[in-house]
């Protein structure tokens, strides 16, 4: 009973780790993806960001990801890339960077109980990005 009763929390702290652990890989591909759907919507000719942002959106919706309030959706167009091995080989692109708060269900709670007040049960940003050359 006593040794039951010194391994189960840790036990079951290593279980609920590794799902929440898989839930967030799961969210940063998602986030992927999206960057990269925005920026293949921002490399075509006449595109403005809301319609970028949008899809990056929906994508995340089709992911089965709650779209936050605070999703950041940055769209640089015109960026000057390498695409050659020379230094004189450039072209221009389109980059969709995408910040997403990401909360832990269980963990950032359990933090909070033990370091209340402090900045470790805050939401941990999440950045993809994704570059792709304008047609």
């Amino acid at each position: 009973m006593v040794e039951t009763a010194l391994t189960l929390p840790l036990v079951l702290l290593l279980s609920v780790s590794v799902f929440e652990f898989g839930r967030a890989f799961q969210h940063w591909q998602v986030l992927t993806n999206a960057a990269r759907e925005g920026a293949r919507i921002a490399v075509l000719p006449g595109t403005t960001d809301d319609a970028v942002e949008a899809r990056v959106q929906s994508y995340l919706e089709a992911g089965q990801i709650v779209v936050p309030e605070g999703l950041d959706v940055d769209i640089v167009h015109d960026d000057e890339i390498s695409i050659g091995p020379d230094a004189g080989d450039t072209a221009t692109a389109s980059t969709v960077s995408v910040n997403f708060p990401f909360q832990f269900i269980v963990l950032q709670p359990v933090m909070q109980l033990v370091a209340g007040g402090s900045e470790v049960g805050a939401p941990i940003t999440m950045n993809a990005t994704a570059t792709m050359r304008n047609e």
